[in-house]
């Protein structure tokens, strides 16, 4: 028989440290040195964290491969080591330093004549690194400020101004290099948030030290005191506290026990705790994290989609006007050419948008980070865009504004045909296959009372969205759920509340459309609702809720709140919440926050979905915009005024690319054609933006793995927490 021979291709995904990116100008090149490559399948660029990211079959070519040729264009490229600080550049490039030094010298020629001659071999050796680039963008049909620093020097030195190109090119590179420096904050943040959990975990059985992308879902791993627990879990034995701060932004330990969930990335303060996983590596919620971080930097907002556009035509459309001011006066025949040419020059600098493309990008990726690090994760800009203009918000009831951890009050039988242990039995065995906090409630009080559930014995098991569920057991069609699923099941009329305390969630157990049991609920507000509420007030937005729950279980909520929440709907049907949720988008932009499956529809429909991450369904997850990696739901106005902030900052980096860009060509007009102005006010620009922007990292502490380095260790490459992406 003839063997099949089949070439399996295996992807990874590379990280590079890019810190010769300066702006936009500069993704075509990147992308048209490696796209083309034989191996590489996608190349995205990260232009404020000077980073790109390729994926690529490591058989056809590797990571070096790929340093080697971004460096041929004089890129600065490294691959990056996660979990290692990423110093920058902390000194100019040598060529730099030769020319500040040169030019500086060349200012005594009034002492001495000849060394007037130095500011033209400070213009040439700043220069050289600017010429490589230059040469490496025209191979790849690509215009960048490069090639128009390099056209304005070459113009000064033909005008035999030396002083004033070595002036252009000094302050140019030394320029690229500060921000460069004041790129490395806002890129050291984001880098840790995405290599937070450690590389290795311990078996408590064993001791055996494993990668933690080999760990199955149900071993047994152990976590000491200082150690980052490196994968979600139960705890199964042992108490500790736990500082969540890296994933939630909570500052306060969490208390561990047994049957605790524990999340990768996390530290164990104190006490020693075994750990039974409950999901691989991959599908933690801090690579979860990663990816959500790593997607929301691809995804571009309005504003900057727009000014992208905008700056294919307006850098072409400068380089032609200062042409033709340079040309049309020399075809002429003009007096005063040297004003010509130095106005043609001081417009060619302004043709490269660098502040104007920047200033979106570089404060959307600071608020990123800064929501990451607050443990708030957005989808991308626009959301953030959005957030800034929401006018209301709605929230859902149950795990949301409740902490959704039922306590069964009361619970009876009322047919006198079957007995509270045999309900017990069918109910447990029926919720046992649901994930809904009432679900849990039921089970556990079930076992409380010495009735054990056996899911194997439920048939046709459904659920009923904004209702209940249905199961078949024991040949009995049983349904559970509220006064709406006891109607659908064929319930007319009978006693359903009586004695139940007003403001309890009441449920039903309906069979062969008879009512035969009854059970109620409580659920208490989560700690911060309320100031939440207020501080959305004092944002002059208006709140609702929406939940399936009952009319009297609504209004005790809204009163345990001091009728702070404008609008109460209840009984609502996963359906009924998204036709309130597209009324409420009428009067304005709307906003939802919710946990479960029910609340899916609604968060999808609404201007922005914020979703409960870590309590919350995969599903609500997965739709949302915005996930809150804690419970707290003080992180709504949070977000909202990091959204205001941001888009402020936009404005501020817009109107100040704008004005800067305007000044030089106003003071050449008026007769002062000043070409190192205009750089200096290019390059400057840059700078103010970054600087700018970074105002919203204010308060940001870097999350810092604190691995036992004897059993636990880490691992400096920190890969397979990215291998997911």
């Amino acid at each position: 028989m003839a063997s099949v021979k089949t070439n399996v291709i295996r992807s990874q995904k590379s990280y590079f440290d890019v810190l010769g990116l300066c702006c936009s100008s500069e993704v075509s090149l990147i992308e048209k040195i490696l796209k083309p490559l034989e191996g590489v399948e996608n190349v995205s660029v990260i232009v404020p964290s000077k980073t790109v990211i390729v994926v690529h079959d490591n058989h056809f070519i590797s990571q070096l491969q790929i340093v080697k040729l971004l460096n041929q264009a004089r890129l600065e490229a490294n691959v990056r080591v996660f979990g290692e600080e990423k110093n920058g550049k902390h000194w100019p490039s040598p060529y730099t330093l030769a020319s500040g030094c040169l030019l500086l010298l060349s200012l005594f020629k009034y002492l001495f004549a000849p060394l007037y001659w130095l500011a033209l071999g400070a213009a040439v050796v700043g220069l050289l690194p600017i010429i490589l680039k230059s040469i490496a963008s025209i191979r790849s049909l690509s215009l960048d400020i490069n090639i128009l620093i390099l056209i304005t020097v070459g113009g000064t030195i033909a005008m035999r101004d030396y002083t004033e190109a070595a002036s252009i090119v000094f302050l140019f590179t030394i320029a690229e290099w500060l921000e460069s420096r004041a790129s490395h904050k806002a890129a050291t943040v984001m880098s840790s948030l995405m290599s937070m959990a450690p590389q290795k975990a311990v078996l408590a059985e064993n001791g055996l030290i494993m990668n933690v992308e080999d760990v199955q879902v149900s071993m047994i791993v152990a976590v000491k005191a200082g150690e980052v627990i490196p994968i979600d879990g139960i705890v199964v034995e042992g108490q500790c506290e736990v500082d969540e701060r890296s994933l939630t932004g909570e500052s306060v330990p969490v208390v561990k026990q047994i049957q605790s969930r524990v999340w990768a990335g996390t530290i164990n303060l104190n006490g020693y705790i075994s750990v039974e996983t409950t999901n691989l590596a991959d599908d933690s919620a801090v690579a979860r994290m990663a990816k959500l971080v790593e997607e929301a930097q691809h995804n571009k907002s309005k504003i900057q989609r727009i000014i992208d556009n905008c700056s294919k035509f307006y850098t072409p459309a400068v380089v032609i006007i200062s042409a033709g001011i340079a040309v049309i006066p020399t075809a002429f025949k003009v007096h005063d050419r040297k004003w010509w040419y130095s106005t043609a020059l001081v417009i060619l600098v302004t043709a490269c948008p660098c502040a104007l493309i920047l200033s979106t990008p570089v404060a959307t990726f600071c608020a990123l980070t800064k929501a990451a690090a607050s443990g708030i994760l957005v989808k991308g800009g626009d959301y953030l865009e959005s957030l800034a203009k929401i006018k209301i918000v709605a929230f859902d009831k149950t795990g949301t504004i409740t902490r959704g951890e039922f306590t069964v009050t009361e619970f009876r039988s009322i047919d006198p045909d079957f007995s509270s242990n045999t309900l017990l039995y069918w109910i447990s065995s029926i919720e046992s296959k649901s994930s809904h906090p009432m679900a849990d409630a039921l089970v556990g009080y079930s076992r409380l009372n010495g009735v054990e559930p056996k899911p194997e014995n439920v048939k046709e098991f459904q659920i009923f969205p904004g209702e209940g569920i249905y199961g078949k057991i024991d040949d009995k069609n049983i349904c559970i759920g509220n006064k709406r699923l006891a109607t659908r099941a064929g319930y007319v009329t009978g006693p359903m509340g009586e004695g139940i305390k007003d403001g309890l969630t009441v449920g039903y157990v309906v069979m062969e459309g008879k009512v035969v049991g009854i059970f109620n609920l409580s659920d208490t507000c989560r700690t911060g609702v309320a100031q939440a509420i207020n501080e959305l007030k004092s944002l002059g937005i208006k709140t609702a809720m929406l939940t399936g729950d009952s009319h009297a279980a609504a209004l005790h909520v809204h009163d345990q709140l001091e009728q702070a929440i404008e609008l109460v709907h209840s009984e609502l049907l996963p359906e009924e919440k998204v036709r309130i949720i597209k009324e409420l988008k009428k009067t304005g932009p709307t906003a939802m926050v919710g946990d479960g499956m029910n609340d899916a529809p609604a968060l999808a429909t609404a201007d922005v979905g914020i979703s409960m991450g870590i309590s919350g369904s995969a599903v609500a997850t997965e739709t949302g915009h915005v996930t809150l990696m804690s419970n707290d739901i003080r992180k709504v106005p949070q977000a909202i005024r990091l959204a205001h902030r941001m888009r402020q900052k936009i404005i501020e980096n817009i109107g100040l690319s704008i004005i800067t860009k305007a000044a030089p060509v106003g003071l050449a007009i008026s007769g002062h054609p000043l070409v190192w102005v205009a750089v200096l006010s290019d390059v400057g620009t840059c700078l103010l933006v970054i600087f700018n922007s970074m105002l919203l990292l204010r308060g940001t502490e870097t999350p810092k793995s604190k691995c036992c380095q004897s059993e636990q260790g880490s691992d400096p490459t920190r890969e397979a927490l990215l291998l997911h992406v």
